[in-house]
């Protein structure tokens, strides 16, 4: 039953000396196919046409929506009079501005948002915060007057003075919260 791995070696290379007809690769493709036939798959089909032309609707759109944020102006609401004026911020300016500030606009809400504000505190809390109303109108009252005048050395540092004392304001608020509570606990 076992055979000798040499004869076989040896039948081998004398089977391979002899040559194939000629048309012996076309008749065996042939008869491949009639055995097999393969459909023929269309590069585009129908679902990946569709998914292209969503996938490049979706990216415009996206684009769309992302650089037209950054095109539109900022419209102050005045709620008394009901009417909507554009007005121009240090980011109309130059981009180092709008840097500057989206640095102390994005730092005043996060010390607002870490204060708690409780029954004991609440009357310190609120006169800071109407402070800092009367901040923000006079910081939409700077912009309205850059807007209007153009942008000059004046109002920009007086823009940039009203968010860092608004700043200041919110970290003064947060020491005496702190030594409000810790002379409660103290008392208690």
């Amino acid at each position: 039953m076992a055979k000798d791995i040499r004869e076989l070696f040896k039948n081998e290379n004398k089977m391979s000396n002899q040559q194939m007809s000629k048309g012996h690769e076309a008749r065996f493709l042939d008869k491949l196919d009639q055995a097999l036939p393969q459909k023929k798959q269309s590069r585009w089909s129908f679902l990946n046409i569709a998914a292209s032309l969503l996938l490049v609707l979706g990216l415009s759109f996206g684009s769309y929506t992302y650089f037209k944020k950054d095109a539109t102006p900022n419209v102050v609401v005045d709620n008394n009079n009901k009417s909507t004026t554009k007005t121009m911020t240090l980011g109309d300016i130059s981009p180092d501005l709008k840097k500057v500030e989206d640095y102390y606009v994005a730092n005043i809400n996060l010390e607002l948002s870490k204060l708690k504000l409780t029954p004991e505190n609440k009357e310190l809390f609120d006169g800071y915060i109407l402070r800092l109303e009367e901040l923000n109108a006079e910081y939409k009252s700077l912009s309205t007057e850059l807007t209007n005048n153009g942008p000059d050395e004046h109002t920009v540092n007086a823009l940039i003075q009203n968010l860092k004392f608004r700043l200041n304001m919110m970290y003064r608020l947060k020491e005496q919260l702190n030594q409000l509570n810790n002379l409660q606990a103290s008392q208690g």
